[in-house]
């Protein structure tokens, strides 16, 4: 299948057509219309600089539905002895420049480019993107970004400084996301770190049936808390 290139009208082509390893498009901005639009299609960009912007919806994709989220015992121990403080929407700056540090497996530099960077921050600043942070002796330890839309919640990346700090940022926002009704966490793409907790992968065509789903119920924007 051929790949798309966007112009400046907000569309995108139907996720089905994607290339075997997911790509989709190239091209197009990074406009909080268009962010919005290519998540609700189950569309994310991904790309490192100095290619353009790539669009990418994965088949399979890895997901967890919250009720299977998956603590093993020694996360749950280490979960106990209180080490960390984790809070919500406190340091979306740091934590993705923290995730743009990341040194990733046989790539050079980072995806997270200053454009994407840029990007974020805006759909944090409207209330879209949030973030969650471990923090260890006043120190941010680790944590993780992501995109809330209707109840589901796209993970974008994770960091973490102390051993478990992310793990731990992850399950209280599992957790979380639970109590308010959520159904589904986007994981995109198979790591084995989230494997442990729980994610398993599925067709794209039953993501996109939980995704459907999820954007039935309404959006909870703005700066999130934990309940607690």
């Amino acid at each position: 299948m051929p790949v798309y290139q966007l112009t400046d009208d907000l569309l995108f082509p139907r996720p089905d057509l994607a290339e075997e390893d997911g790509l989709l498009a190239v091209g197009g901005d990074l406009t909080e219309e268009r962010l919005l639009l290519a998540y609700s299609l189950g569309i994310f960009p991904w790309y490192s600089e100095p290619y353009p912007i790539l669009w990418w919806s994965p088949d399979p994709r890895l997901v967890l539905l919250p009720s299977e989220l998956r603590v093993a015992r020694s996360l749950m121990q280490s979960m106990k002895k209180d080490l960390f403080q984790v809070t919500m929407d406190t340091a979306f700056a740091e934590v993705i420049i923290h995730c743009a540090a990341v040194p990733r497996k046989n790539e050079d530099g980072t995806w997270i480019t200053a454009e994407m960077n840029a990007a974020y921050t805006a759909l944090h600043h409207s209330g879209f993107a949030h973030s969650i942070e471990s923090w260890h002796n006043g120190e941010l330890a680790g944590g993780l970004y992501g995109v809330s839309l209707g109840g589901i919640f796209f993970g974008e990346s994770m960091f973490t400084r102390v051993p478990n700090a992310s793990k731990i940022a992850f399950v209280r926002l599992v957790r979380q996301l639970a109590q308010w009704g959520f159904s589904v966490v986007d994981c995109q793409v198979t790591t084995s770190h989230l494997v442990s907790l729980g994610a398993r992968e599925v067709p794209r065509r039953a993501f996109q049936t939980m995704l459907d789903r999820a954007l039935q119920s309404p959006t909870r924007r703005g700066k999130w808390h934990f309940d607690e």
